[in-house]
Order: C-alpha cells, then structure tokens, then sequence
C-alpha cells in the first residue's frame, strides 16, 4: 500500500494556525461567559450569618461595620479580606469565613477572653489565655480584678506562664498577685494586694518558683511574731531573704534562722 503523501508545509502551518485560533476563540468565549454569569443578580451577597463567640458583640453590630468592606458577589468575594476585616473588630481573635450557596456567607467568630492587663498601669492593654496581646475597651471587661503583667515585647506568654504558677503560692498565705512584672534584664517582681512588693531576682522559673516557696513557708511565722504586715521582700538571697514589715526595721532571714525556729 503507498504511503499518504506529507502534506506541504504550508498546509500544516495553516492547520496549526487554525487549531491555535479555535483554543483562543474557545477561551474566549468561555472567558466572556464566566464574565457574564458572575454578574448575575442571583450571586449577589444577601445575607452574611455570624455566629460563635458573641459576648463583647453582636451579629447586627458586626455586619454593619463589616459589610461596606466586603466586596463582590458570592463568586468573586475574597475570603481572606473579608476575615481580616471581620478580626479587626475589638475582642474578635479569629473568624472564620465560609460561602453558603448560592449569595451567602457564614461566618463563625472566637473572642478573645481577657485574663490579664498588659503594659504600664494606666496604659494597658489586655492578654487573652493564649499570652496573646489585644486592643479593646476595658470598660467591657467583666472581671474587675485581673492582674496586671508586664514585661519586654514578646515575653508575655512566659509572663502569663509564670503568674499562673506563683498565684496559688501566694494563695497560701491569703494574698493575691496583682501584679508581676519581668524588667528587661530579667529579673522578676511581684506585687500582692497588701500592697508588699516582692523581688524575686532572676533566674529560670523553677529557681523562682524556688524561692517564693522558701518565702511563703517561713513568712507568716516571722510577721506574726512582730504582728506586723510584710511591707516588701527581696529574695534575692542564696540562703535566705530580707524582709520588711510595716513600722518594723530590714533584717534577714536564713534557712539556718528558719531550721532553729522549728526546734
């Protein structure tokens, strides 16, 4: 059987061009299609569902200060903007932004939850339980009695972290930390609601956890004995630490002093 001659090579460039020209006239079309269906009034937003979190706000409030930056239909609306828009809002940590076939979307918010105050007295801002600093009206904390940390930028969570485990120290002798605070060489001060100031020094926070038990063991019996309440402390002692009591002159108290007072 012969062989079907080779077509001359301006035909094959014409076929080529031809396929090529149908791919772009294609694409074309469906381009143009694509643009015509998501202008279609039936893909317009109607209706945006906020759920989740909702204590420091309110659905109705939200959508009002969201809306006008959203923008788009179902089709076109960038999620990721409008999820920044939404975290944005005060006490709004995360959102989470889904389409709903076919015009609408759902969105579900997690609110931070303040455990802290955060900065200079007068000038904080608020921590949530994930050591994690945010802006929002403190007039809208329920709690009244959160303590207030400080520290250098980034060390919050260690703060929070180290407050949670000296609070149930000091809650043995009945006082409460109010505040605790990292200084930018690191080392650690403590503040109860008497008003004593407590200096921890520096160190890992095993070593302070250390030496607050040291203290918190043997101070009731030293105030009592003078009847006086602790007016500051510093811990700062290998063995031992200086102690004042209101009215009452520094001394220092040792492990040695502590083991002959138990005899």
């Amino acid at each position: 059987m012969p062989m079907p001659a080779a077509l001359p090579p301006d035909v094959r460039l014409m076929n080529t061009v031809s396929v090529l020209l149908g791919l772009v006239f294609g694409a074309m079309v469906l381009a143009l299609g694509m643009a015509w269906l998501v202008r279609q009034p039936a893909f317009n937003l109607s209706t945006i569902r906020v759920g989740g979190d909702l204590t420091h706000n309110n659905a109705v409030t939200l959508r009002a200060n969201v809306t006008p930056k959203v923008a788009g239909n179902f089709l076109t609306v960038d999620l990721e903007s409008t999820r920044a828009a939404f975290e944005a809002v005060p006490w709004v940590r995360r959102a989470v932004v889904q389409r709903e076939f076919p015009n609408r979307l759902k969105v579900v918010l997690l609110e931070h939850k303040a455990v802290a105050y955060w900065g200079p007295e007068g000038e904080a801002r608020l921590v949530n339980n994930h050591g994690e600093v945010f802006d929002a009206n403190p007039g809208d904390v329920e709690n009244e009695e959160l303590p207030l940390l400080s520290g250098p930028k980034g060390q919050t969570p260690q703060v929070l972290q180290a407050y949670h485990a000296l609070l149930p120290l000091f809650e043995e002798m009945d006082a409460v930390l109010e505040q605790l605070q990292l200084s930018d060489l690191g080392s650690w001060r403590a503040q109860l609601d008497s008003g004593a100031v407590i200096e921890l020094g520096h160190g890992s926070l095993a070593e302070v956890q250390a030496r607050a038990r040291r203290f918190v063991d043997t101070v009731t019996q030293v105030s009592s004995r003078f009847g006086r309440d602790v007016e500051s402390a510093d811990l700062r002692y290998a063995t031992g630490y200086a102690l004042k009591l209101r009215g009452v002159t520094t001394g220092e108290i040792s492990d040695k002093d502590d083991k002959k007072k138990k005899r």
